[in-house]
C-alpha cells in the first residue's frame, strides 16, 4: 500500500494499492507521454534510449498543453497502441 500526499487540501493521507506491474516487459509496447512541460522531452529521450536498447518497442506521444488532461482521442490511441505508460514532467 502506498501512501499519497494531496499538498492542495489533504486533511490526511490517502492510501491506495500500487498500479499492477508486468512481470516482464518483454513483447510489450511502452507508451511514452510528453505533457509539454520544457524539457520533458529530454527526459523520454533518455528512456527511450533505455527501453530500446533492452529490446523494448516505444510509441511516443505529446498532449498540446500541459495545463489540461489528454484529448479523449490521444487517450484512446494510447489505450489502443500501448500495454503501460510513463508519463513525463519537467521543467
Amino acid at each position: 500500500m502506498t501512501e499519497l500526499l494531496d499538498p492542495t487540501s489533504e486533511r490526511e493521507p490517502s492510501h491506495r494499492p500500487l498500479a499492477a506491474r508486468p512481470d516482464s516487459l518483454e513483447g510489450k509496447t511502452v507508451g511514452l507521454l510528453d505533457i509539454s512541460k520544457p524539457r520533458g522531452d529530454v527526459f523520454l529521450d533518455e528512456v527511450q534510449a533505455a527501453l530500446e536498447s533492452k529490446g523494448v518497442k516505444v510509441e511516443r506521444f505529446k498532449k498540446p498543453t500541459f495545463t489540461k488532461p489528454a484529448p479523449p482521442d490521444l487517450r484512446h490511441e494510447i489505450e489502443t497502441k500501448c500495454d503501460l505508460v510513463i508519463e513525463a514532467l519537467a521543467d
